[in-house]
């Protein structure tokens, strides 16, 4: 029974499939060399991913850090070495899902262990001075809102000082007696003048902590510039971090300070004696109806102070309703966690350091690819149109051993033939 003849079309597939398991052959010889490098490179990175995470810097820390970076570079050598000579070989659709999901769950493993480390060597002082920078934000936005709810305090004082005026307005107008009808300084002008005295007092109080303010902010502002310089400076993060941790306490203790500094709360509290202590002096008109008269104006008075407190304490109670300043606390970070914290902003450094320890997947997906070309282009083909030329050497070789075995033995009984065949089988 003879074979059917192969078309022109098989004959060119197999051609094809030689050629291509040829050059699988040659870029054979350095997959595992290159697959090497990229396991010591990654490797490497993770050591001084490591090393920045540890904070002694003795032999021991040295040691565990570079125990470490070797595990990690043997695990990835192994792992992707398993992958291109088993995953190409599999034929099986159930057996190449099982693969790639193993593969899925050892690349998680090799970014858990591995990648975020060689981001941190990368990317990770740029991602500590992005915390600096970010956090001087942070305190300048604090400090000027500081600034300006003081500043918004201290504009009270034109409140209180449009208030004394108009109480110091009216004590001039009793004075020459055009308010109560009696000339002089009797009770009514001794009232006006004690609220104008006791307003006078509080707006000097204010006027007392604007210099105050203004010094707490111009030093606030020359702190922050520090910090700036900091974020920026040549060398070692983590010696500019330390000076950057004092300056940040200090200026927030400035801005503690000017949150102490407002004074709403203060005028509010004496806005609210204004109107509840008011000395009443003696009547002393010599006259009743004068008496009367300086009755009716007290009471007047009083009404009308009523009315300023109150507008008064409503415009201290507006600005203590302001918004404070967010509290800012400044919290050191290494450089590994500011790479994970501010990972948005360093996306090439974590591409790279990703694709160093997952780009065997790609050959892995092209090995599979080859593979299964090369076995289709050679289903159904006899096993002679398959076969090497070394291959066929060696079936030649063989062949020829076996018929120059049957020669030595062609003499004997059968019985001794297979006797002696079944010996020389034996290894």
């Amino acid at each position: 029974m003879t074979s059917s003849p192969r078309a022109p079309s098989d004959d060119k597939n197999l051609r094809h499939a030689r050629d291509l398991q040829g050059h699988l052959d040659w870029l054979d010889t350095f997959s595992g060399t290159a697959l090497g490098v990229l396991a010591v490179a990654s490797g490497i990175y993770t050591y001084l991913g490591v090393s920045s995470l540890l904070d002694d810097t003795g032999a021991m820390s040295t040691f565990a850090a570079l125990a470490y970076s070797v595990a990690v570079s043997v695990g990835i050598f192994v792992f992707w070495s398993y992958l291109l000579r088993l995953f190409p070989a599999i034929t099986s659709a159930r057996a190449r899902v099982g693969l790639m999901g193993a593969m899925a769950l050892g690349s998680v493993a090799i970014v858990a262990m591995s990648s975020w480390l060689n981001a941190a060597a990368l990317a990770g002082s740029a991602a500590v001075e992005q915390h600096l920078a970010r956090t001087v934000q942070d305190y300048q936005h604090s400090l000027e809102t500081a600034h300006e709810r003081a500043l918004t305090g201290q504009a009270l004082e034109r409140d209180v000082a449009r208030v004394r005026q108009s109480f110091e307005d009216l004590s001039k107008q009793e004075a020459t007696g055009n308010l109560s009808g009696l000339a002089g300084r009797g009770a009514v002008f001794r009232v006006l003048r004690q609220k104008a005295a006791e307003l006078a007092a509080l707006e000097s109080q204010i006027a007392e902590q604007t210099p105050l303010v203004e010094a707490a902010f111009s030093e606030g502002n020359g702190i922050l510039s520090r910090m700036r310089a900091l974020t920026v400076e040549p060398g070692p993060v983590e010696a500019r971090s330390v000076e950057f941790s004092e300056a940040a306490v200090r200026l927030q203790g400035l801005i503690t300070q000017m949150r102490q500094l407002t004074v709403a709360p203060l005028v509010a509290r004496a806005a609210q004696d204004l109107a509840a202590s008011v000395v009443l002096p003696e009547l002393d008109s010599r006259t009743a109806q004068g008496r009367n008269d300086q009755a009716a104006t007290i009471t007047s008075v009083l009404e009308v102070l009523g009315q300023r407190a109150a507008t008064l304490e409503q415009a201290a109670q507006e600005v203590a309703a302001l918004a404070p300043a967010p509290e800012v606390t400044y919290t050191p970070v290494s450089a590994a966690d500011a790479v994970i914290l501010y990972a948005g902003n360093f996306v090439p450094s974590w591409a790279g350091a990703i694709a160093i320890d997952l780009l065997p997947a790609v050959l892995v997906l092209i090995l599979a690819i080859t593979h299964g070309v090369i076995r289709d282009m050679r289903d159904g083909a006899a096993v002679e149109q398959t076969m090497t030329v070394a291959e066929f050497r060696a079936a030649l070789a063989l062949a020829r051993d076996i018929e120059e075995g049957h020669g030595d033995h062609a003499d004997d009984p059968p019985q001794d033939r297979n006797i002696k065949r079944f010996g020389d089988a034996k290894p």
